[in-house]
C-alpha cells in the first residue's frame, strides 16, 4: 500500500550513536510542531554496533512519524543519506547528523529561506569540533572552491533543507555527500548559505579524521569537477509551442539562468 505524502521529511543517518539518539529524538519532538502538523523522520542505521538500532525501533513503536532503515553493514554517510533521501515522502526534505551537534531549534531558519531558495545550507560558521578537525575542514573547504570555482564555506555540511525535487540531484556515489551544494547548481537549482549552531559532540567519538577521509575526499573532488567541466551548456532560442512554460508562452530557464547562489552576510 502506498503511503500518504507528507509536507515534511527530517533524515538522519545513524552509525554508533546509541546515547544521543533519545535525546535528539526529543528535541525533534518539541520542534516538529512548531513548523508542520505532517511531518516524517527517517532514520537510516548504517551498520550500527551498540544497539543504535535497538534504540530507534523502539522509538518508532511509540510515535507513528518515525520510520526506520536498517542495513545489513556499514555502507557510508553517502549511502545512508542516499537511501533515506529515496524512502522521503515530504515536499521538503531536511538532512542531519544524529550526534547532536546539529541544533533542530535552527530547523525553521532553514525552511523560512526556500521562499527563496531550492536548496538552504545550514553554514556551520563557528565550529566546535577538535582543532584539527576545524583546521582539516578549512584547508579542505579552500582545495574545494579553488577546483570548483563554488564559493560555499561549507559544503560538507549534513545539516540542509531542499525541495523534494533537488533530490534527484544527489547521485548514487560514496562521497557525494560533501558536495551537495555544489550537485545542486550543477543541476540548476538555487542554493543559498546561512549560519546556524553548532554544538560540541556531548556522547561518543567522530567516524571522521584526516586520514581516513582526506584522499579520498580528493579523489571525489576531482570526479565533482569533471562533471562541472563536462555539463551541458544551452540556451533555447526557439521550440515547440507545446512546450512552452505557462500561458505566457515564456521558455524554461536555461541551465546556466538557474544556477545561482548567495550567502546570508555573517551574524
Amino acid at each position: 500500500m502506498t503511503r500518504a505524502a507528507v509536507e515534511l521529511s527530517v533524515v538522519l543517518p545513524v552509525y554508533n550513536e546509541a546515547d544521543n539518539i533519545p535525546i535528539l529524538w526529543d528535541e525533534l519532538a518539541a520542534v516538529l510542531p512548531r513548523v508542520t502538523t505532517s511531518a516524517e523522520v527517517i532514520f537510516v542505521d548504517d551498520g550500527s554496533t551498540d544497539g543504535s538500532a535497538d534504540i530507534v525501533e523502539g522509538l518508532a513503536k511509540t510515535d507513528p512519524r518515525i520510520r526506520f532503515i536498517r542495513f545489513e553493514a556499514n555502507a557510508g554517510l553517502s549511502a545512508a543519506f542516499y537511501a533515506g533521501f529515496q524512502a522521503a515522502r515530504g515536499r521538503v526534505v531536511v538532512s542531519m547528523d544524529s550526534d547532536l551537534q546539529n541544533d533542530p531549534r535552527d530547523i525553521p531558519l532553514l525552511l523560512a529561506r526556500l521562499d527563496s531558495a531550492d536548496v538552504v545550507v545550514g553554514w556551520r560558521q563557528i565550529r566546535r569540533d577538535r582543532w584539527l578537525r576545524r583546521i582539516s575542514s578549512t584547508l579542505a573547504n579552500r582545495v574545494r572552491t579553488r577546483l570548483t570555482h563554488d564559493p560555499v564555506a561549507d559544503s560538507a555540511s549534513s545539516f540542509r533543507a531542499m525541495r523534494r525535487e533537488c533530490v534527484a540531484a544527489i547521485p548514487p556515489y560514496a562521497g557525494m555527500h560533501r558536495f551537495v551544494p555544489t550537485l545542486m547548481k550543477i543541476a540548476g537549482f538555487r542554493v543559498v548559505e546561512i549560519p546556524v549552531s553548532h554544538r560540541h559532540r556531548r556522547f561518543g567519538a567522530s567516524k571522521f579524521g584526516v586520514r581516513n577521509r582526506a584522499l579520498r575526499a580528493f579523489v571525489d573532488l576531482l570526479a565533482v569537477r569533471w562533471m562541472i567541466r563536462r555539463r551541458l551548456r544551452y540556451k533555447i532560442a526557439q521550440q515547440p509551442c507545446d512546450l512552452d512554460a505557462g500561458e505566457s508562452g515564456t521558455a524554461p530557464r536555461s541551465q546556466e539562468s538557474r544556477s545561482q547562489e548567495s550567502r546570508e552576510p555573517s551574524r
